[in-house]
């Protein structure tokens, strides 16, 4: 420090000794006192009692104070000088025996002993029972240590210096009470320095429950304890400014803790901010000693108004450290905190990556990253109204700020994350990859790979979050996909929270972020072309070549779903693709398209999606609930009962970063739809097959005698016809009248040509689109198109599932009844034309039955009940289908009016009702 460290000696273990301060044996002068040699006063005697005695003490007891040199009065003895000076400076560890002359003295003095003489004693016996007391405690070393190395790099390796409480009685100070008041604020100015610098001194020392290898005594800040004696008024006053003495024994040891390298970069650079404060602290403390060495004017009330500011400054400092303390579970924390101690999010992360859930891999949530700066903002924000506190917590603020903007720099501009603390409010999955995408390309990269941590967003960035956390995300697709160079350093950004320019940073990497994965999307990968060659083969829009592939593989759709070859089938796909003259020829993607089977009908997979609320709201309880169910044996073995037309679906393969746009979600309803058009389309034909064979097949065509059967056949007709008008009138109302609509208004998004007129010619143009508005079209488009076609509503789809059921059945019910019609014609069984038919219908190894060749007068019977239970059963459901969707089309969807209205043209209450009642 100074000059007065010849005097004071190092702190703790080089203290100013008994011989400059306190109980000291006597000299011969007061110039023996100054002397260089080595026997001068300045040397510590042997830790005898007797040589200390009070008989041997002076008349006048020379202590020097902050440079001066005060008389203290003594006691005087009947023998003043009884010691000789060969005696004062013997040098031995063995105890020093008293003389007869000594003890004869003793016995003397005790004698002419007065009233104070008699007080005085007893305070020597007092005195003398606190040196037993202190010959149990360890003995005194003053000898420093290095301690092992931490990962602070700046804390202190020196160990800590043993305490007061274990000077040895030869070594304590004069008691306060036997000093002036002069002498007392001299004493006490001098230990307050050394307290402002974390040390004990003669008469100011920490409290005995104060324990400085204890870290979390040190970070709470000790207490100091006063000897008694000290006037009211300087006790007082000397309280006062010890508070801040605590502050900065605790903010040292704050910030030494949170340098460590497990708190992050943020408190990093809060610490150093601090440590600058603490320096300037100790430059203040210097100066002060100055003050004291030199200026005889300088008082206790002096000391404390320079030191004011400094004790709110240090103030602020200790209130803000022990709240990241308590955060940082490292003090004492409430209970009601408790339940939010362990951070999940690391756990989950550690147990993906092969951890184990062992009670030290165990994390708890740390005060760092954004929590500092939230923080600091929240106390900057409590404290505007103190100038001093607002002025020091700007400065911390901006400090803090600084590596914090680097790293939001480098996600804003280059799409990349140097986080080694987990400090960043965007959270890296670095367990989800973009190779995986190649394989099974989902939508977990966009949606998981990058995260925000919600409780780790500063109140900086809490309206911006997503603008941040979509910039990164775009730059980074582009980076990956070697559309730009991001290796340049960008070049005049703001650098701290406190930028002016702040905001606009942000607005400005995310615009030019925005329109840089735009141009790759549209321009580069070619979107656009992509979702029109997916409306071809999902859509069957322009599907002549579908057509060619239905009628190449009927044979083989026609089979159980389990037995269908999909080899066979991919093989005749590509083969229909690459035909010459159809519209997938000249498509470049045709390669993308192959073929699957679904082990699951379509109407009990759309069920469960809507019993779960949804394809994207699923919970993790619900889809485990939902997979436990004890009937998916007895639905498996219904599920072996599909054909391949009703199994059949396609899956389209879309690199990376299309999969983005067109992922994992948007494919399953897609490929929803297509099922659902399939299975339409499939019905169709086959009720346009069952009517070529009513055209065609001599027991239809044959106009018998027997009224009844004509006009039984007349009833089927009109059956027929009405179940193709609904198919038919469905087919309509979803491709032309849902999707074709729905999908010009998702193109007019894709190309940018959805901008407001009005707002046009008012000078307010539409801000540019964004790849996540882009994404969402693309979803919201396929969520209307499978709502306005009834995939959505579970009474709908039942009903809608039920009439294709009744249509199916009725068509296979009259392609068999063809041959028992014969029968039951009596101009047309067993004649030669009804026998050549059914030659063409049986073989010789199934011989035609006998029951076919003859006239059967209760067959007609037995078909009329049959095809009214079949009439009965489609009306029925068509009415309920009919008055669902005038509900549905008043409360939920207006578009299914348009479909209600053409349906009613296939219902009983429409035209086929007149025809009906004329042919019974």
């Amino acid at each position: 420090m100074s000059s007065s460290d010849a005097v004071r000696g190092p702190p703790y273990g080089g203290r100013r000794t008994a011989a400059t301060i306190g109980a000291r044996p006597r000299v011969a002068s007061s110039r023996a006192e100054g002397r260089d040699s080595p026997d001068s006063a300045g040397e510590i005697l042997p830790q005898d009692s007797a040589s200390n005695a009070p008989h041997r003490r002076s008349s006048s007891v020379v202590q020097r104070v902050n440079g001066a040199t005060h008389n203290l009065p003594g006691r005087r003895s009947e023998r003043t000088t009884t010691t000789t000076k060969a005696t004062f400076y013997l040098r031995t560890r063995s105890p020093v025996k008293a003389s007869v002359d000594d003890r004869a003295h003793k016995k003397y003095s005790e004698a002419k002993k007065g009233p104070k003489d008699l007080a005085k004693s007893a305070e020597d016996q007092t005195s003398a029972a606190q040196r037993k007391g202190k010959e149990d405690l360890p003995p005194w070393n003053l000898q420093a240590t290095l301690v092992a190395h931490t990962t602070a790099p700046l804390a202190s390796r020196i160990s800590f210096p043993p305490l007061a409480s274990y000077l040895p009685q030869p070594l304590e100070p004069i008691p306060l009470k036997r000093l002036s008041p002069d002498d007392q604020e001299a004493a006490i100015l001098q230990d307050l320095l050394f307290a402002f610098m974390g040390y004990e001194g003669q008469y100011i020392r920490f409290v005995d429950s104060y324990n400085p290898s204890m870290e979390k005594d040190r970070l709470a800040g000790p207490k100091f304890r006063i000897s008694p004696g000290l006037d009211p008024s300087l006790r007082d006053l000397t309280t006062t400014m010890l508070a801040m003495a605590t502050h900065y024994i605790s903010i040292e040891a704050f910030v030494e803790v949170q340098g460590r390298e497990e708190f992050g970069t943020i408190n990093h650079a809060l610490c150093a901010s601090i440590r600058k404060l603490l320096k300037d602290y100790l430059v203040l403390i210097v100066q002060l000693e100055h003050q004291l060495l030199t200026n005889a004017s300088f008082t206790l009330h002096v000391l404390h108004l320079h030191t004011l500011p400094t004790s709110s400054m240090l103030f602020q400092l200790y209130t803000l450290a022990q709240e990241m303390l308590r955060k940082n579970s490292l003090l004492e924390e409430n209970l009601e905190d408790s339940v939010d101690d362990f951070d999940v999010d690391n756990i989950l992360e550690q147990l993906r990556e092969g951890g184990d859930l062992a009670p030290g891999g165990m994390v708890k949530k740390m005060c760092k990253g954004g929590n500092v700066l939230r923080l600091l903002a929240e106390r900057l924000s409590f404290m505007s109204g103190d100038p001093a506190a607002r002025s020091l917590l700007q400065t911390l603020l901006r400090e803090a700020s600084r590596p914090y903007m680097v790293m939001l720099n480098e996600w804003l501009h280059h799409g990349g994350i140097k986080d080694p603390h987990a400090e960043f409010l965007i959270k890296e999955q670095k367990s989800i990859k973009k190779d995986k995408l190649e394989e099974d390309y989902t939508d977990e990269y966009w949606e998981k790979r990058y995260t925000i941590r919600d409780n780790d967003v500063p109140p900086q960035l809490e309206g911006v979050k997503d603008k941040v956390l979509l910039a990164g995300k775009y730059l980074n697709v582009v980076r990956e996909c070697g559309g730009v160079d991001f290796s340049a350093e960008v070049k005049d950004v703001p650098r701290s929270f406190d930028d002016p320019r702040f905001l606009s940073n942000v607005n400005a990497a995310y615009a030019h972020a925005n329109s840089s994965l735009l141009n790759l999307l549209l321009t580069t990968h070619a979107l656009p072309a992509r979702l029109r060659s997916m409306k071809h083969y999902f859509f069957l829009d322009q599907s002549d070549f579908f057509s060619y592939f239905l009628f190449l593989s009927d044979s083989e759709l026609k089979k159980p779903a389990r037995a269908v070859n999909v080899s066979k089938l991919q093989s005749l796909l590509d083969l229909v693709l690459r035909q010459p003259g159809s519209v997938a020829a000249q498509d470049p993607f045709k390669e993308d398209v192959k073929i699957h089977i679904n082990d699951q009908y379509l109407t009990k997979f759309l069920m469960g999606v809507v019993n779960v609320k949804g394809f994207d709201q699923e919970t993790v309880d619900e889809s485990m609930e939902r997979h436990r169910t004890p009937a998916a044996q007895s639905v498996t073995e219904e599920d072996s009962k599909m054909t391949g037309f009703e199994a059949l679906e396609l899956r389209y393969s879309v690199p990376f970063p299309l999969s983005l746009v067109i992922s994992s979600k948007t494919v399953v309803r897609y490929q929803i739809l297509f099922r659902y058009l399939l299975s339409m389309r499939h019905l169709e034909g086959l009720i346009v097959n069952s009517w070529s064979d009513h055209n065609k097949i001599v027991s239809w065509t044959h106009k018998s005698s027997n009224k009844r059967l004509e006009t039984w056949k007349r009833r089927a007709w009109t059956l027929r016809a009405r179940m193709l008008s609904f198919v038919q009138q469905f087919m309509y109302y979803c491709t032309a009248e849902v999707i074709e609509p729905n999908w010009h208004n998702l193109m007019a998004r894709v190309n940018g040509g959805d901008r407001n007129e009005e707002n046009i010619r008012k000078g307010e143009e539409r801000v540019n689109r964004t790849v996540d508005e882009l994404m969402e079209n693309h979803v919201d488009f396929l969520d209307t198109c499978l709502k306005e076609c009834m995939l959505m509503n579970s009474k709908l789809l039942r009903l809608h599932s039920k009439l294709m059921s009744c249509c199916q059945l009725f068509t296979t019910y009259t392609a068999q009844i063809s041959r028992t019609l014969c029968s039951a014609d009596i101009d047309l069984a067993g004649s030669p034309a009804a026998l050549k038919y059914l030659n063409t219908q049986y073989s010789t190894k199934y011989p035609i039955p006998d029951r076919l060749k003859t006239f059967d007068p209760e067959g007609l019977s037995k078909m009329g009940d049959m095809l009214q239970k079949y009439e009965e059963n489609f009306n029925r459901h068509l009415n309920m289908l009919l008055d669902a969707l005038d509900y549905y089309a008043a409360t939920e969807t207006v578009a299914l009016s348009r479909l209600c209205a053409q349906l009613s043209m296939a219902s009983e209450k429409g035209g086929g009702e007149e025809l009906r009642g004329g042919l019974t």
